[in-house]
C-alpha cells in the first residue's frame, strides 16, 4: 500500500484525497491548517492531520513517514513543500502553473533520490500529455493549439465567470508571460494577448495567451514544430474586462488585491464545465493533415459525491499520474515531465474516465 499525504484542503486537493481513498491500493492522509476542511474530509473516512507548512521543522517531520506528497496548496508554497520532500525522500507532486516554481522544482531534482513531478491536473497536466501523444502521430509537425477553459455552465455576470479552482492560480496565469513557439522559435508572449473566437458545439468562445498551460512542452517540440501556443478559454467579452482590472486599473502591480476582491464578489458554481480542445497540423505519410482531440466535461457524481467538472478533471488526472508512478511506470528518481507520461497508460486509469 502506497503512503500518500495531500497538502492542502482546497477544492481540489480534498478530490484527490476522497478519489485515492476509494482504491485500497492507497493509504490517504489530508493535511490543512484550516480545521473545518478537515473536518468536512473525515466525514468521507479521510485520515486528517492539521499542519501549518510555514514551519519548516514541523512539515518534514508531518512527511517523513509517507512514501508521496501532493501539493494541493498555492504555487508560493510548492517550493518550500518540495524542499522537504528531498529530505524526507518523499515522491512529490504539485498542481502548479506557475513556471518560475517549476524551474526551482526542477533544479532541485538534479542529483535527488526520488522522483519530483509539478505541473500535474488539467493544464498544465493531461493538455500536455494528449497533446505529445497526438504529435507522435505526425511525421512532421507544423502547428499544435491547446485550448482549455473551466467555465460555469450558466453565465450570468458580465465577466461570465464563476470561481471553480483557485483565484491565486487565475490570477497568475492572467498575468506572466507564456510559452510559445512562433515561426519555429522558442519565445514568450504576453498573457492576455492572442486574443480569438472560435466556436464548439454550437457555442461562442474566445481564447487568448495565459501562462503555464504547455508545462515543458514548447522545450519538448523546440525545433520540431512551426507554432505552438497555449490559450485560456472565456465566453467572449471576459479578455476585455479582466484586461480593464488587470492593466487599466492596475491590479496586475496589486495581485494580492484582485484575488481578495475575485473570492468576495465572485461565486462558486457547483454547475460548471470543463472544455478541451488540441488542434495538430503536420504531415502524414505525405499528406497534410490535421487532428483534433476535444471533450467537454461537466459536473458530475463520483462515488456518491457531487463534484464539479473541474475537480474531477484536474483531480483526476493527478491521481492517476501518481498510480502509475506507484505501479513503476514513471520514473523513480529525478525530474519527470508531464510528456513521460503515455496517454494509452493513463488512458486505462479509472481515475481519468471523465475524459473517455
Amino acid at each position: 500500500m502506497t503512503k500518500v499525504i495531500i497538502i492542502g484542503g482546497g477544492k481540489i486537493g480534498a478530490t484527490a484525497a476522497f478519489m485515492l481513498h476509494q482504491h485500497d491500493r492507497f493509504d490517504v492522509t489530508l493535511s490543512d491548517v484550516n480545521p473545518a476542511l478537515l473536518e468536512m474530509a473525515a466525514m468521507d473516512g479521510i485520515k486528517t492531520v492539521q499542519a501549518n507548512v510555514e514551519d519548516e521543522n514541523a512539515l518534514s517531520k508531518l512527511m517523513e513517514p509517507f512514501d508521496m506528497v501532493l501539493s494541493a496548496c498555492p504555487y508560493f508554497l510548492n517550493v518550500k513543500i518540495a524542499s522537504a520532500a528531498a529530505k524526507t525522500h518523499t515522491h512529490y507532486f504539485d498542481l502548479t502553473e506557475d513556471v518560475a516554481t517549476t524551474k526551482a522544482i526542477r533544479q532541485m531534482a538534479q542529483g535527488a533520490a526520488v522522483s519530483f513531478m509539478p505541473q500535474c491536473g488539467l493544464a498544465p497536466g493531461f493538455i500536455s500529455i494528449a497533446a505529445y501523444d497526438l504529435c507522435q502521430q505526425f511525421d512532421s509537425l507544423q502547428s499544435v493549439r491547446l485550448r482549455v477553459g473551466a467555465l460555469p455552465q450558466y453565465p450570468v455576470n458580465r465577466l461570465k465567470y464563476n470561481l471553480t479552482w483557485s483565484t491565486n492560480g487565475l490570477v497568475n496565469e492572467y498575468c506572466n508571460p507564456c510559452d510559445a513557439i512562433v515561426d519555429g522559435k522558442r519565445t514568450q508572449v504576453l498573457p492576455m494577448e492572442g486574443l480569438e473566437h472560435f466556436m464548439a458545439d454550437g457555442i461562442d468562445y474566445e481564447a487568448f495567451n495565459t501562462s503555464g498551460g504547455l508545462s515543458a512542452l514548447a522545450e519538448v517540440l523546440d525545433g520540431k514544430v512551426g507554432s505552438l501556443d497555449y490559450k485560456t478559454v472565456r465566453y467572449p467579452g471576459h479578455r476585455d474586462l479582466m484586461q480593464f482590472l488587470l492593466v487599466d486599473l492596475g491590479f496586475k502591480a496589486h495581485r494580492e488585491k484582485l484575488v481578495e476582491l475575485l473570492d468576495n464578489t465572485l461565486p462558486f458554481t457547483p454547475q460548471d464545465k470543463v472544455l478541451v480542445f488540441i488542434t495538430v497540423s503536420g504531415q502524414i505519410k505525405g499528406r497534410f493533415t490535421q487532428k483534433v482531440f476535444t471533450r467537454t466535461i461537466y459536473n458530475q457524481e463520483v462515488a456518491g459525491k457531487e463534484l464539479t467538472a473541474i475537480q474531477v478533471t484536474t483531480a483526476g488526472a493527478v491521481c492517476a499520474v501518481m498510480d502509475l508512478h506507484a505501479a513503476g511506470k514513471l520514473p523513480q528518481k529525478g525530474f519527470i515531465r508531464q510528456e513521460q507520461v503515455a496517454l494509452p497508460d493513463l488512458m486505462v486509469s479509472d481515475f481519468v474516465r471523465f475524459y473517455k
